[in-house]
């Protein structure tokens, strides 16, 4: 018997495998479409379709500037077991970035306050959160109720506390509610004596009770509204850096590996901490720019994170330097 050269003979596997995605892929058939006109089983469609991925039989492009972002999505969700990320490509100009990452955070509340399960959402303050009340599309939840996670600032801006619950409350036709105190206070005992009272501890049950929180993050430069307008006068930045501090969370400063840093401001601040996020059902972090990248790498690697929203360059610098570090075991 004469067998047929190689170069003739037929590949029935191969052949098979793209069949099964040509009409998967390209005539848009149902695995279970597929299996009928084959005359074979819906498993073996879809251990076909998998293997022509894996073998090169099928190459999918995504000819898209989210495309690549898609990509550090699926990174950040697996280095910090997040529920959820939204990358969104870089501005051409870095002074844009907190205005794409205010938007895309907008576009995340709208879709995200517009589910009724969310009854009681926690905002913190500051300029990305600002900006995402700018670009939200109104939703109307008179069940809903906004509530501030943080005391604000003596210096009046659109940017604090109260104007920015309002604006959010407003645009959702829903009821709101402030946690009337200043960020920090003189000492730790007057904190303490504060969070005892009736009142705080009822705003402060309320919060920690919450379906969904939205925070951002501020670093230690010059940038940072917090380090220009919010901090004690008998706190100076300097003296933070120098215990470690590479910025904050809810007015916590944290460390490189997301601890909080070994100085009495920490045991200022009124209202909910670092810890009480660990028990909240939806922790959302939105910031972006390269002096942000250290805080943010802290508090992704805190694990207090559930979603994160940042916009692509950001993403990459936070991932180089995780990657670059052994997998901490923060979350659990």
């Amino acid at each position: 018997m004469i067998r047929a050269p190689k170069t003739l003979q037929i590949d029935e596997d191969e052949r098979f495998l793209a069949r099964v995605a040509w009409f998967y892929h390209v005539e848009g058939l149902t695995q279970g479409a597929v299996a009928e006109r084959l005359g074979v089983t819906r498993l073996r469609v879809n251990k076909a379709l998998a293997d022509a991925r894996r073998l090169g039989v099928v190459r999918i492009s995504i000819n898209s500037s989210f495309g690549s972002c898609a990509e550090v999505e699926a990174r950040l969700k697996t280095r910090f077991g997040l529920e959820d990320a939204y990358i969104v490509p870089s501005p051409a100009d870095p002074n844009n970035v907190q205005t794409i990452v205010g938007t895309a955070l907008g576009h995340h509340l709208t879709r995200l306050l517009a589910n009724p399960q969310i009854k009681l959402f926690g905002m913190s303050w500051g300029n990305t959160l600002n900006l995402a009340t700018r670009f939200m599309e109104p939703v109307h939840r008179p069940d809903l109720e906004i509530v501030s996670m943080m005391g604000g600032m003596t210096k009046g801006s659109d940017i604090n506390t109260f104007e920015v619950t309002t604006r959010l409350a407003d645009l959702c036709s829903a009821q709101h509610s402030y946690f009337t105190a200043p960020l920090y206070t003189g000492s730790k005992e007057s904190r303490d004596t504060l969070m005892g009272l009736d009142v705080f501890r009822a705003v402060l049950d309320k919060i920690r009770r919450v379906d969904a929180v939205t925070m951002a993050a501020g670093d230690t430069s010059a940038a940072s509204i917090l380090v220009n307008d919010g901090l004690p006068g008998d706190i100076a930045i300097e003296e933070l850096i120098e215990a470690g501090a590479v910025g904050d969370i809810l007015g916590q400063f944290l460390d490189a590996r997301g601890q909080l840093v070994d100085h009495p401001i920490n045991d200022r601040v009124i209202g909910v901490g670092m810890k009480d996020l660990f028990d909240m059902k939806s922790v959302i972090l939105a910031a972006g720019g390269a002096h942000k990248v250290p805080i943010l790498a802290a508090a992704l690697g805190s694990g207090a994170v559930d979603v994160f929203i940042s916009d692509e360059d950001t993403a990459e610098a936070v991932l180089l330097g995780a990657e670059a570090k052994p997998q901490d075991q923060a979350r659990t």
